[in-house]
Order: C-alpha cells, then structure tokens, then sequence
C-alpha cells in the first residue's frame, strides 16, 4: 500500500496504528505520543487510495461492507485515535478539500421541505420498532440521558432526563403541551402523568405513533395526550408549553428561522419552551459524510452561534442555555454496548453489513462527545423576559418534588411498552 500509510503517517502522532495490507505487510505509524493501540486490516487494495481520498465516508464504507477489519481494540479503538489526532487529520490536504466543498453544499443538502422531511425520518426512524426496543431503554427515550452522579444506569438516567426536563418546563395542572417530535411517546406519556395537562405530539414516523398511541391506550391517556403524523410546519393554535427533543437536528440549516418562529407561534403570550439539541462548541460546520449518507440524511446538528442567532431573528427570550457535555458520550456508550450484545438479532433482522453501519454510527457518535467537539444544548425560550422565576432555584425544588412519584411512572412506561409490543 502506498497512499493510505502516508495519510496515517503524517495524521498519527498521539498513540500508534498497525496497518496490514491486503498482501500481508504491516506499517505502524504514529507513536509520537502516548495514546492507544490499534492494529487493522485492509483487505482490499482500493482503499490505499479511497480513504486518503475522502477518510471520514470511505473508513466507515470500508469496515461496513467488512473490507477493515480491527484486529486489536475495536472500531472505538480506531475512532478514538481518529478524533484525539483529528487537527491534523483536518489539516491534510483531502479533508480541506472536502470539507470546504460540503460547506458550499451544505444548504443544498439540508433543504428539507416537508416531503423531504418524512422521507428523510422514514429513512431512519422507521427501520423497526423490535430493533430500536433491542438497545434503548425501557422507555424507547432515543435522545441523550442525564448522568448527575456519571454511574447511573441507562434506565434512571432517562428517567433523571425527563424529570430535568419537566422542571424547566414549570408545569401547572390544566395547561397545554405541545411535543415537536415526540418519538415512541415516552415524554408526553411521563408529564401526562406527572400533571394535568393535555398534551398534542407530532412527529413524521409511523411506526412510532403507532406504538406510542397503543402505549397511551394502555395507560387510559388517549383523552390526555393526542398524537398526530404531521410535520411542524403544518400546525396552528397556541400552547402554554412547548417542548422539543433531539428534533432540531432534522431542521436544516436553512430551515433553523423557521423552526424558531414556528415554536413563537405555536406558544401563546405567557408560554414557555425547551429546546434540546446536539450541538458543538466549534463554529458553524458540516454533517459528516457517513453520517450524511446513511444514517441522518438532511441532518445537521446546528452550532451554539447558528441556533441563537435564530432564536434572536424569533424575537422570542432565550431564559436559559445548559451545556451537557459528556451525557450523551455515556448514552451512545450504553446503546452500542445493548447492540453488540445483541448482534445476532439484529444480523437477523437485516444482515452483517448493516450491523456494522450501525456500529460504526454509535462509535463515531460516541467519539465525538468524549473526544470531539460535540455537545448537548437545553435552551429554555419565551415570549416573556419573567416566563420563568429570575433564578434557577426552582429546577431542584421542582425536580426533588417529582422525585417523590415518578418512579411509578417509570415502571407504568415500561409496562406500556411491552404490552404495546405483545400486541
């Protein structure tokens, strides 16, 4: 191999890679500095000259179609070493070049119409409630878990995520709740029961909304909590509260005004709302390539500055901004761990390739936050500098009182969520 060993050997300082060749020859590069060891395989040649190419699309091509193979570590092991010597990955003269054309590109790419939009969440969301049930918790919660102490199990860390977000909200009995992309319904079914709301949840999948109306039918909700196919865009009529979770993420950058005078309207006079995004701490940038192309298609996870700047164009008053740094790192650790647990269900379900697409998502995701620059936002918003009191006391005091009774919650989601599945 010629041009794949260059690459690493200029990018690898901190830890060390072996490389194998499709004809037997190892190459260890880097070592400069202390950092892990990872040894793979190529076993086909035209790798030397994709991956230098374009290493983000054609590193994540090449182990899912199983021509990388990780002999020492695991696929982790080679992305950790990717994202703890990404600067100088990112300098090579490739990684600009792509780069700056997907920056040119990007609102081409995230132009997500509403069309575009449901084919874009059937792409991803509708892939199968029995495998997604495979690695989430009981609560089907696909968005990042709240780690207070960092050793809670998956489980308590979703439910200590909606007891968090419940308190921001500052729920009173009788108010209005709307849930932009409420997923399997797990948080309009948790605050359904923790007060006396009405809630109206929308989201673009099937599959999902069909779970989650026969999880609100077991519960007795069905007359507290409505649950509609339809895209943001498509809604009219005012809310007391608002909330969103890991649904900006699909927006487009393009579409971000939109999204935030969208929840303006949707929120009336005295509303509030709580927006809960993956971000980054670096400056505007791009989805990544794999990411691109198989598994979020239109997605993109808007910077700090990008969504603020929205919110400001809105009108509306950005209350408070909570920066969770590791949580989701943690989150996508358990997942992957739950799928490669159960590895031959899912090679069952569909086959080894896709099995590994997936495994290479959930390590490059959970890279990303523990060593890249990825990052999650809470923001609350309203139309109202006083929607919410002047200091952040009252999230613990809310948040202590929930933890009272929502453990019963807990166990009646998960119970919801099995007999939706025995049908």
């Amino acid at each position: 191999m010629r041009f794949l060993p260059k690459l690493l050997n200029k990018a690898i300082r901190k830890g060390t890679l072996s490389l194998r060749g499709p004809d037997g020859q190892v190459e260890t590069v880097g070592g400069k500095e202390d950092g892990p060891h990872v040894a793979i395989h190529i076993t086909d040649k035209k790798y030397d000259w994709k991956i230098p190419l374009n290493p983000e699309l054609y590193t994540g091509e090449a182990y899912m179609d199983g021509h990388l193979i990780v002999e020492e570590g695991d696929i982790y092991s080679l992305l950790e070493l990717f994202f703890i010597n990404k600067r100088n990955f990112d300098l090579t003269a490739s990684q600009i070049y792509w780069k700056s054309f997907a920056r040119r590109m990007r609102r081409l790419h995230q132009h997500n119409p509403i069309a575009r939009s449901r084919k874009n969440v059937q792409h991803h969301y509708d892939l199968g409630n029995e495998f997604y049930r495979l690695f989430l918790d009981e609560d089907l919660q696909y968005s990042c878990a709240y780690y207070p102490a960092g050793g809670e199990s998956l489980e308590q860390a979703q439910l200590l995520k909606k007891r968090h977000l419940a308190a921001k909200l500052g729920l009173e009995d009788g108010q209005t709740l709307l849930d932009i992309g409420c997923g399997w319904g797990g948080l309009s079914l948790y605050l359904a029961q923790l007060m006396d709301i009405k809630v109206t949840a929308i989201s673009l999948s099937s599959e999902q909304l069909e779970l989650a109306r026969a999880r609100a039918k077991y519960l007795d909700l069905t007359d507290k909590v409505e649950f509609k196919l339809i895209d943001y865009r498509e809604l009219s009529g005012t809310f007391d509260r608002v909330v969103s979770v890991g649904m900006l993420e699909h927006v487009g950058v393009g579409h971000l005004d939109d999204y935030f005078l969208n929840v303006r309207d949707r929120l009336n006079e005295n509303g509030l709302a709580l927006i809960h995004s993956i971000s980054s701490k670096a400056p505007p940038g791009i989805t990544g390539p794999f990411l691109a192309k198989y598994i979020f298609p239109g997605g993109y996870s808007p910077s700090l500055s990008e969504a603020i700047s929205s919110v400001e164009r809105s009108g509306l008053w950005a209350l408070d901004i909570e920066i969770w740094r590791k949580h989701y790192g943690w989150t996508l650790h358990e997942w992957r761990a739950r799928c490669l647990a159960n590895k031959d269900k899912i090679t069952a379900m569909y086959d080894e390739r896709f099995f590994r697409m997936w495994d290479f998502y959930l390590a490059a995701c959970e890279g990303a936050f523990m060593h890249g620059a990825s990052h999650v936002f809470q923001m609350q918003l309203a139309r109202q500098r006083d929607a919410v009191p002047l200091t952040r006391g009252y999230i613990e005091t809310q948040t202590d009182s929930f933890a009272h009774h929502d453990e019963a919650i807990k166990e009646r989601l998960a119970a919801s969520t099995k007999v939706a599945f025995e049908g």
